[in-house]
């Protein structure tokens, strides 16, 4: 599975893509590599990217609340 990641505006997240169909979010970290996050809501993608702070609304709203796996770094 290929996702397309956007570039976010935070000091430590570089990008992040989603896969509708799979309901998978791809998240870039600047410092660990890229990890998928599944059985993510649109909505809560949709919102991830609008939001002014990627890195609070991730430890607020993802971060252990989804099965996830570190697929590397690109």
């Amino acid at each position: 599975m290929e996702i397309q990641r956007q570039p976010v505006n935070s000091s430590d997240i570089a990008g992040i893509g989603y896969d509708a169909a799979t309901e998978t979010l791809e998240i870039e970290f600047k410092a660990t590599g890229v990890y998928r996050y599944f059985s993510v809501s649109k909505n809560i993608y949709e919102e991830f990217a609008r939001t002014p702070s990627p890195g609070k609304y991730f430890l607020q709203h993802i971060k252990g609340k989804y099965a996830w796996e570190k697929i590397g770094r690109d």
